[in-house]
C-alpha cells in the first residue's frame, strides 16, 4: 500500500538525508511493515509546496510500534529511503 502524507518543512532534511528514519503518528491508516510512503512539503504556515527531492523519493516502511509508550491509535514507524 502507498501512503501519501505530509511532512513539515522543519523534517525535510533530516528525512532525506537518513538522520530522521521514522514517523510518530496517528495510525488512521493501518500502517504495515513494507508499505510505502511519499511526503507531501508543509510550510509552517500549512500551505502544501513542491519540494522537487522530497517529491521524487519513496520511502518503505520497515517496523511499526505500537502500545507502550505512546498515546493509544498512534505509531512510530521506521522508513528507509527506496
Amino acid at each position: 500500500m502507498l501512503h501519501e502524507i505530509k511532512l513539515k518543512e522543519d523534517y525535510i532534511e533530516p528525512v532525506l538525508s537518513g538522520n530522521k528514519n521514522f514517523e510518530v503518528r496517528l495510525n488512521d491508516r493501518g500502517y504495515q511493515k513494507g508499505d510505502l510512503v511519499k511526503f507531501k512539503a508543509v510550510s509552517r504556515q500549512g500551505v502544501t509546496y513542491v519540494e522537487p527531492e522530497l517529491e521524487n523519493a519513496t520511502f518503505e516502511i520497515t517496523y511499526v510500534h505500537s502500545g507502550l509508550g505512546l498515546q493509544e491509535g498512534y505509531v512510530v514507524f521506521g522508513i528507509e529511503r527506496k
